[in-house]
């Protein structure tokens, strides 16, 4: 029997040219503290100019909070609510990629609420405490398409003292409103726009074979890697093409959605650890990696031999039928991405360290791993940190 529990509250603006209408939306007060990257990209573009003029025209006034980097810290999203506070805000537009919407939700719950951000965090040395005070509500303006978390309840920080990376949140701060508009994603550059693709990609991927797995989790599920299979390299290749960015901005949306109903898998976790200590690794990146070791783990052990066929097929290969064959249809994909050459090794990761990864990704993301159909042990941990190393 399928079980499942659907919440997902957002409302959503898709399409080119939603940010328009941000002024017509009903927001939620007089001042919004507007967060974005530290890069210069979200200035270039001119995408920061016109959400504030959004506002303005709404009758809302801002600030801007630019710290947020790659992989989000502790110290900054905790720096980002003390600067909320100092200026009133009364909620939050985070106008970028997945770090700046996971360092919102992190930001709205301690501008709001007492203590320690990781008196909230999930796993590992968080104390897992609940968030008491309602979060400032967010809007998220997503200019990637890499993370779903306009759509989802979870920021993903980084403890820089103690190397862990995990969760933080809940259905409190979920975005109240989300503008996924592929317009602001056509200057993402090709590398960029490969790591995000992915990611977004194992969401879907990762969801489909997670023991949580449901009807309406498959339905998303399949349709996000079918429209990445077949649109990923042409954004890659051209980052003009409209209708590319259309599909890989729905694509995106949907795998936020699948893990909300669904659930990553472990290799998230196994990820997390590596660019936990190496802060200049791309998650994404991170992710391209360690797949094809990781998938192929499942597929060796036939675990869910169905499913991984499925996927196979749905990213492309339609005379898929050995659980293998989701190996070769990463393989594939990777190359016409222009992304199959990353090595752990250009990151500074070290063989030696691989032990240390898996208790990390054990203890901080420990829920992950529940969701594997198997038990992924240290032993199959670093085995697949092995295989993937290069």
């Amino acid at each position: 029997m399928s079980v499942f529990s659907m919440y997902v509250p957002t409302r959503i603006l898709f399409g080119a040219g939603r940010l328009n209408e941000l002024h017509e939306q009903k927001l939620f007060g007089k001042k919004a503290l507007i967060v974005i990257s530290c890069g210069k990209s979200t200035r270039a573009n001119g995408y920061l100019d016109r959400t504030v003029r959004e506002l303005k025209t709404a009758g809302i006034d801002s600030v801007v909070f630019d710290r947020i980097q790659p992989n989000p810290l502790k110290s900054t999203v905790e720096e980002g609510a003390a600067f909320s506070k100092q200026n009133g805000c009364d909620f939050i537009v985070a106008l970028g990629g997945g770090s700046v919407m996971d360092s919102a939700k992190a930001i709205a719950i301690m501008a709001t609420n007492p203590g320690d951000l990781w008196d909230y965090a999930m796993g590992g040395t968080g104390k897992s405490m609940p968030v008491a005070v309602t979060p400032l509500p967010i809007v998220a303006v997503t200019t990637t398409a890499g993370t779903g978390s306009e759509v989802d309840g979870v920021g993903v920080i980084t403890n820089e003292i103690t190397h862990e990376k995990m969760g933080v949140g809940g259905e409190c701060v979920f975005p109240k409103l989300a503008v996924v508009d592929p317009e602001l994603m056509a200057t993402v550059p090709a590398k960029l726009t490969a790591y995000q693709g992915f990611d977004a990609l194992f969401h879907s991927l990762e969801g489909y074979i997670s023991r949580k797995a449901n009807l309406m989790s498959d339905m998303y599920a399949l349709t996000a890697v079918e429209n990445a299979g077949t649109c990923l390299a042409h954004a890659v290749k051209d980052g003009s093409d409209t209708e590319a960015r259309e599909h890989m901005a729905f694509a995106n949306t949907l795998s936020g959605v699948v893990m909300d109903i669904s659930g990553c898998t472990s290799e998230h976790s196994m990820e997390h650890a590596l660019s936990a200590y190496h802060e200049k690794l791309e998650h994404g990146a991170g992710l391209i990696m360690l797949s094809k070791s990781y998938f192929g783990y499942f597929a060796e052990h036939h675990v869910c031999d169905d499913r991984l066929v499925k996927l196979a097929q749905a990213l492309g290969m339609k005379n898929a039928s050995d659980p293998a064959d989701i190996v070769e249809a990463l393989d594939l994909l990777q190359k016409a991405c222009g992304v199959d050459g990353l090595k752990m090794s250009d990151y500074g990761i070290v063989p030696d360290e691989f032990e240390t990864f898996s208790k990390n990704a054990h203890s901080a993301m420990a829920r992950l791993f529940k969701n594997d159909r198997i038990e992924l042990d240290d032993a199959a941990v670093i085995g697949i940190y092995q295989k993937a190393y290069r």
